[in-house]
């Protein structure tokens, strides 16, 4: 667990994890809240989800390099 937790924290996951998120997530928003966004009603519950539909492909990304990286580790042993 130490490993992956170290992985997740690395300069180039989180690199990949930062990219991954800012273009998924701008894609997902303009998806999921455009219009609300073209008209101004964006309230505090829409920028919190918003917020969130950031995070999560920054977690997914995080989790997935991580992983691969130990099965990879795992597999050369």
């Amino acid at each position: 667990m130490n490993d992956f937790v170290t992985l997740c924290f690395s300069r180039p996951i989180v690199k990949r994890a930062t990219l991954t998120a800012l273009l998924v997530g701008a894609i997902l928003t303009v998806v999921n809240h455009g219009d609300a966004l073209l008209h101004g009603q964006v309230d505090g519950v829409r920028l919190f989800k918003i917020i969130l539909t950031i995070c999560v492909p920054y977690i997914v990304s995080t989790v997935s390099s991580a992983s691969t990286i130990l099965g990879m580790r795992g597999e050369k042993s």
